[in-house]
C-alpha cells in the first residue's frame, strides 16, 4: 500500500478503535469527574502520575501507528494490513505497543480522575484484547512472515517492555 492511503486509514482507524477504547469508553463511564477516593495528600501525587501514563500512551499508539504507515508500508487496521513486518521503534521492546498505549490510557485516567469503574473497564478490556492477539494476529503474523515473525516473537516480550531494543 502506498503511505498517503495507508496514512489516511490509519487516521480513521486511530480514531475508530484506539479513540473508542482509550478516549470515548473512559469517558462514558466517569464523564471525566474528578473523584477523591484517597486522602488529598495521597491524590496529588496519583493524578500526576496519571497524567503521565495518559500523556505516555498517547505518545505510544501515535508512534505505533506511525511506524505501521512508514516502516510496515500498511495499517493496524486487519483489511489493509501491513506488507512488511514492522519492528522499529518502540516495537523492539514489546511486540503490543498500542494496546499497551491504550492500557496507560484507560489506567492513567482512572488515576487522574479517582474513578474505579476505569479500572474495572480495564481490567474486562484486557480479556478481548488478548485473545484478538493470540487467537488472530500471532497466527496471521506467523502466516505471513513465517520465520522472521517466530525470530522477533521469541526475543520480545508481548506485554511487558523489555528495557534493550530488540536488534534482529
Amino acid at each position: 500500500m502506498r503511505r498517503t492511503p495507508a496514512a489516511v486509514f490509519s487516521a480513521v482507524f486511530f480514531a475508530a478503535a484506539p479513540g473508542t477504547a482509550a478516549v470515548l469508553v473512559p469517558w462514558l463511564i466517569s464523564r471525566w469527574e474528578v473523584r477523591d477516593p484517597l486522602p488529598a495528600w495521597l491524590m496529588l501525587p496519583v493524578r500526576v502520575a496519571g497524567v503521565l501514563l495518559v500523556l505516555a500512551g498517547l505518545a505510544v499508539l501515535v508512534d505505533a501507528f506511525v511506524r505501521f504507515v512508514v516502516e510496515g508500508l500498511g495499517t493496524p487496521l486487519p483489511a489493509a494490513p501491513p506488507e512488511r513486518l514492522v519492528i522499529g521503534g518502540l516495537y523492539r521492546h514489546v511486540r503490543n505497543p498500542m494496546y499497551v498505549g491504550v492500557f496507560a490510557a484507560v489506567i492513567g485516567q482512572a488515576m487522574l480522575f479517582g474513578d474505579p469503574w476505569l479500572l474495572a473497564y480495564f481490567a474486562g478490556l484486557t480479556i478481548p484484547v488478548w485473545s484478538f492477539v493470540h487467537w488472530y494476529e500471532e497466527p496471521t503474523l506467523r502466516a505471513k512472515f513465517g520465520a522472521d515473525y517466530d525470530q522477533y516473537r521469541a526475543r520480545v516480550p508481548g506485554w511487558w517492555p523489555r528495557l534493550h531494543p530488540y536488534r534482529p
